[in-house]
């Protein structure tokens, strides 16, 4: 009896005496963007029908460097990982942009993007369309 009183005795000293220790493996998710319109207010276009098909992209743009002005014909968005931008749209709507910002992406309205910061700026851009639409056209 005095062997398992002892047993008991340890035990507890040894649940309350250990350190708890911190974990790092909690998961946090952190929503970055969510919308039905893109950046100018504009509502997105519904998905068209057929194989869908998803693209991303990695943009690095010098800087004092500017983009084609050009249109997304499927829905996109993306999150700048470095730098300054900014996006104009044909009508003259701009966006700032700086590192960790998110954009819903103008589609089928024509618009550029130019560095005017002082370091490379990175985009990651996804793209949700299908396997028969192109993801950019260029104004000619």
């Amino acid at each position: 009896m005095k062997h398992i009183n002892l047993v008991i005795i340890f035990t507890f000293l040894a649940l309350f005496s250990c350190e708890k220790k911190e974990s790092n493996t909690a998961i946090l998710m952190e929503k970055l963007a969510e919308s039905t319109q893109s950046w100018n207010g504009d509502t997105l276009p519904s998905y068209p029908e057929g194989q869908p098909k998803v693209t991303i992209l990695k943009a690095s743009i010098p800087p004092k460097a500017k983009l084609e002005m050009h249109e997304h014909l499927v829905i996109n968005a993306g999150l700048l990982l470095k730098g300054e931008l900014t996006v104009i749209d044909e009508f003259g709507n701009r966006l700032e942009l700086k590192a960790g910002d998110t954009i819903i992406e103008l589609v089928n309205t024509f618009h550029y993007g130019i560095n005017e910061g002082t370091e490379t700026a990175e985009i990651v851009v996804f793209y949700a369309g299908d396997d028969k639409t192109p993801i950019t056209k260029i104004k000619e």
